[in-house]
């Protein structure tokens, strides 16, 4: 049976690379990344997190999209900012399918060396505490916490396959 892997955390805990390496560990697998959906709307674009966003779209092209490869036999990763309502949804859309739900967490520290580590137009410095002290307060089961401060892009991928904790 095809899996979903959810991956969620503040801005520069490594998102992106996990998933990218989690989708690769997989023989038939697609990588979504929610904020290249979320850019996809050009004409009346607006942040996410301000009035007149297009958020609603998005989850529906998201749901649809997972499902559709999910039937067709494809484990999916999907990368987003996922707050433990919109979990609940996911739940409620998708619960047909084996799910892996997985909150990427780092220390203070080490989340500021990896954002000086992105290209200078892309660092958020000290905005990105701000996200990971919000994160810390969003309310997230325990079980699907990682704290990858000090484990390997490889030892992060290996837990989140062989550990049934983060299954929801």
């Amino acid at each position: 049976m095809s899996k979903l892997y959810i991956i969620t955390g503040p801005a520069g805990v490594g998102k992106s690379t996990i998933s990218k390496k989690l989708a690769e560990c997989s023989s038939k697998s697609a990588l979504i990344e929610g904020d290249e959906i979320y850019h996809q709307v050009v004409g009346g674009y607006s942040p996410a997190w301000k009035d007149g966003n297009h958020l609603n779209v998005f989850w529906k092209i998201c749901i649809d999209t997972i499902k559709t490869y999910l039937k067709a036999g494809y484990d999916v990763v999907f990368n987003y900012i996922v707050n433990p309502d919109k979990l609940s949804f996911l739940k409620q859309s998708l619960g047909d399918f084996e799910i892996k739900f997985v909150v990427l967490m780092v220390d203070e520290e080490t989340l500021l060396l990896r954002d000086s580590q992105r290209p200078e137009d892309c660092q958020m410095k000290e905005r990105c505490i701000t996200l990971l002290n919000s994160f810390r307060n969003k309310g997230f089961d325990d079980n699907n916490v990682l704290d990858t401060s000090k484990l390997s892009v490889e030892e992060t991928i290996e837990i989140i396959c062989n550990n049934n904790k983060f299954n929801i």
